[in-house]
C-alpha cells in the first residue's frame, strides 16, 4: 500500500515542484534560502504561504494579520480532513491522523477520496511523500536560484506565480458561474483597497482577510451548495 501511495503521488510531486519553485524565487528576494525552504517544509499550504510571505514583506504586516489570513485561507483543509476521516480505515488512529494531517492538500485529498477501498496510514504516508519532497525541493531550488541568478531573470521567473493562480482559478470559473461571480467579488474588493482613498489605509494583511471572508460569505449566501448536489 505504501508503494501504491508513492506511485499515485508522483504526478502531484512533479506539479508541486514547479509551483514551489516560484515560491522559492519570490521568497529569495526577502530572506535566505534556508528560511524560505523551512517555510515550505513546515507548511505545505500553497496559497497560504504566498499570502503569509506577502504579509511578511509588507512593512506594516503583523503576526496577527498573518495568523488570521492563513487561518481563513487554509480553513478548507479542516473541512477536507473531516470528510477524509470518514474514508480512512480503522487502524488510522489519532496519532497517525495528527502525524499525517500536514499532508492534506487539495490534490492529495482528491486522490485519497477517489480510492475504492479504505485509506490506510501506509497508503496515505506513501501518497504524501513525493508531494512533500517535491514542494520542499522545488522551494529550495527556486530559493537558491534566486540568490545566484541575476535579478532580470528572477523577475521574469516570478511571472510563473501569476500563471499558477490563473491555472487554478480559470478552469473552475469557466465551469461554474457561481465561482466566477465570487472571484469577481474578491477582485473588486481587492481593487477597492488599492484605489479607493478611504480604504488605502488598510494594511495588506487585513485587506487579504477581508477580501477572502467577504467573498466566501457572499458565495455561501447567494450560491449555497445543497446536500443533494453531486458536485463537491
Amino acid at each position: 500500500m505504501f508503494l501504491k501511495g508513492v506511485k499515485d503521488g508522483l504526478p502531484i510531486g512533479i506539479g508541486y515542484f514547479a509551483v514551489s519553485f516560484s515560491f522559492g524565487i519570490a521568497g529569495s528576494k526577502f530572506m535566505s534560502w534556508f528560511l524560505v525552504t523551512f517555510i515550505s517544509m513546515t507548511n505545505l499550504t500553497s496559497a497560504g504561504q504566498f499570502a503569509g510571505l506577502n504579509i511578511m514583506v509588507d512593512a506594516a504586516g503583523t503576526f496577527l494579520e498573518m495568523a488570521i489570513a492563513t487561518f481563513f485561507i487554509n480553513l478548507r483543509y479542516s473541512l477536507m480532513a473531516i470528510t477524509l476521516s470518514q474514508k480512512v480505515s480503522s487502524d488510522f488512529t489519532t496519532p497517525y491522523r495528527l502525524l499525517l494531517a500536514t499532508g492534506i492538500t487539495d490534490e492529495i485529498f482528491a486522490v485519497s477520496m477517489a480510492q475504492q477501498n479504505r485509506v490506510t496510514p501506509r497508503y496515505f504516508f506513501g501518497l504524501m511523500v513525493l508531494p512533500y519532497i517535491g514542494w520542499s525541493l522545488g522551494t529550495l531550488t527556486g530559493a537558491v536560484s534566486g540568490e545566484i541568478l541575476p535579478s532580470w531573470i528572477t523577475n521574469a521567473l516570478g511571472v510563473a506565480l501569476y500563471g499558477m493562480f490563473v491555472a487554478i482559478v480559470v478552469p473552475p470559473c469557466k465551469k461554474h458561474l457561481s465561482t466566477l461571480i465570487v472571484v469577481l467579488v474578491a477582485i473588486a474588493l481587492s481593487l477597492a483597497f488599492k484605489y479607493v482613498p478611504m480604504l488605502q489605509g488598510v494594511s495588506y494583511g487585513f485587506s487579504i482577510i477581508i477580501c477572502a471572508v467577504v467573498a466566501s460569505l457572499f458565495g455561501a449566501l447567494f450560491f449555497p451548495v445543497k446536500e443533494s448536489d453531486d458536485e463537491p
